[in-house]
């Protein structure tokens, strides 16, 4: 788009202790229609990580739950009649400390035992989901007595979870006792949502919904979760040398410590972000094109590496904190969607950091770095340039930017269905194909996706946007002929071949919550 004048506007960022927020997306079996899972009428499963269960005592054939569908922390455990669908009775198992958290769908929070109480009968609630916190942690012994069912036992006291005296009432209280192999205690997993026994990450849930990942990257974890390679590089000014920072563990989070070693004492620029997917679409300096950056040959500056610190499931990261005048870009790339083919992309980003400059885009653009008319590029847009259309509020919107306009559906001026969305880390999607076009978004730390704009292509009284003729080249920070006014903070996002489902990306989204973000 255009270069505008920026009017920055951000937010005043936080910073919090080493505690993991592990919020888990609200999402039902459907949204995992990906793969082929069980119900919640078929046999229990053995719980694994990844997986959505309901948790039901063999004393009651009841579904554990928070009480009043709560969502604030001292919330107590029940037992209910099980509901299909329930999101308050559903828990996913997320791997912690060589043990388990037990986290609500609906709530985000975590089984915990108050107090850390070793009391006999002390009720079970729920608790905002710490780092490694033992009295949050769970293990699962099989039953000896009856097949298929667990003991839930806590890392703490010791004690197992229980239908208290083994009632069959609703709203009996789930407690914590001194375990032994008995109904009360024998705990069913009914698997009913999650992709447990396969890939889990992004790009893995893009392949099964048979629209795979052509470009993927990350400065904060692996978008694969068979990924071992290089998330992106930084360079320090004491001596220009640089540094490869990695994955702690296959499928794992950024190794920000070795960037924390490598930059300490001086500063750090980030040189370049890897494509996971193998395609080799890397992201590095934006060269100049309709508009020059203010580095050397008209080259955009490169992004400060510890400008935008944030937690990723417990671990330091560091996001991608773009100011007016920084840009990354790939022109010749392998795989991604040109003309009217069909593509999808999702993106990460800090709801708080953003102006109403042109443009923090991230997405497809032109090869050439110029302006080629109406059509020639499909990006996310985020900020709050109501310049062209702009959606309900005062900003920031979601919007697709498809060059000559950034849309928050099929016509220029204001549209009400486009909400400002500020939560400081937004889900931003995209997608296209022919003379067909979706916004979608949500909070990256909590619930799901709404669908903010579903049709066909924009409708100005001008050609190009149907067909589109869109270009492939991959941009972050910039607009397609370069403008560098915008301003945002990227953590990940991918670009896919072909128009991804609903289902799949709510399936993604329920990835990135549980990844567990937070400042």
């Amino acid at each position: 788009m255009p270069q505008r004048k920026p009017e920055p506007r951000r937010a005043a960022r936080t910073r919090l202790a080493a505690i993991l927020t592990a919020l888990v997306a609200t999402v039902a079996a459907a949204a995992f229609s990906v793969v082929a899972l069980p119900t919640a009428a078929q046999a229990a499963s053995a719980p694994a990580g990844g997986g959505i269960y309901t948790l039901v005592p063999g004393a009651s054939g009841k579904c554990i739950g928070v009480a009043g569908s709560s969502t604030s922390s001292g919330a107590l455990l029940t037992q209910a009649a099980c509901a299909s669908g329930s999101i308050f009775q559903e828990w996913k198992v997320v791997a912690g400390g060589g043990k388990y958290d037990l986290v609500n769908v609906g709530s985000g929070m975590c089984i915990d035992v108050p107090g850390a109480s070793t009391t006999s009968g002390t009720q079970l609630q729920q608790w905002g989901c710490g780092a490694a916190q033992s009295n949050q942690l769970w293990s699962f012994t099989a039953s000896s007595a009856t097949a298929g069912k667990y003991e839930v036992v806590n890392a703490s006291s010791a004690e197992c979870v229980s239908d208290q005296g083994g009632s069959t009432a609703g709203n009996n209280p789930i407690v914590q006792e001194t375990c032994s192999d008995v109904a009360r205690m024998q705990i069913a997993f009914n698997l009913v949502g999650g992709t447990t026994g396969s890939g889990t990450q992004p790009c893995d849930i893009y392949a099964a919904g048979g629209t795979s990942c052509v470009a993927a990257y990350s400065t904060t974890r692996a978008m694969y979760s068979a990924y071992s390679g290089n998330l992106y590089q930084v360079r320090r000014a004491s001596d220009s040398t640089t540094l490869n920072i990695g994955v702690l563990s296959t499928g794992g989070y950024a190794d920000a410590a070795a960037q924390d070693t490598f930059c300490a004492g001086t500063t750090c620029v980030i040189t370049e972000i890897y494509d996971q997917s193998g395609r080799g679409n890397n992201l590095t300096q934006a060269p100049p094109g309709a508009f020059s950056g203010p580095a050397s040959g008209g080259y955009d500056n490169l992004a400060n590496a510890t400008a935008a610190p944030a937690i990723a499931g417990g671990h330091e990261v560091y996001g991608v904190y773009i100011v007016p005048g920084d840009g990354y870009r790939d022109n010749s790339t392998s795989g991604i969607a040109t003309g009217d083919e069909p593509e999808g992309m999702y993106a990460v980003v800090d709801g708080t950091h953003y102006d109403n400059g042109c443009c923090f885009d991230f997405g497809n653009a032109e090869t050439n770095s110029h302006d080629d008319g109406n059509g020639t590029m499909e990006a996310i847009y985020f900020g709050d340039d109501g310049n062209y259309t702009q959606g309900a509020g005062a900003g920031p919107w979601v919007m697709g930017d498809l060059e000559n306009g950034m849309y928050a559906g099929n016509v220029k001026g204001s549209d009400p269905n486009d909400p400002t969305i500020d939560d400081r880390f937004t889900t931003a999607v995209i997608k296209g194909e022919a003379n067909q076009w979706a916004i979608r978004a949500g909070n990256a730390q909590s619930g799901s996706l709404s669908t903010y704009y579903s049709g066909v292509r924009p409708d100005v009284n001008t050609s190009g946007y149907n067909p589109m003729q869109k270009q492939g080249a991959v941009i972050l920070g910039t607009g397609g002929d370069n403008s560098i006014s915008g301003s945002g903070t990227f953590y990940e996002g991918v670009m896919t071949s072909g128009y991804p489902s609903d289902a799949t990306e709510n399936a993604v989204q329920a990835d990135i919550v549980a990844a567990g973000y937070a400042p």
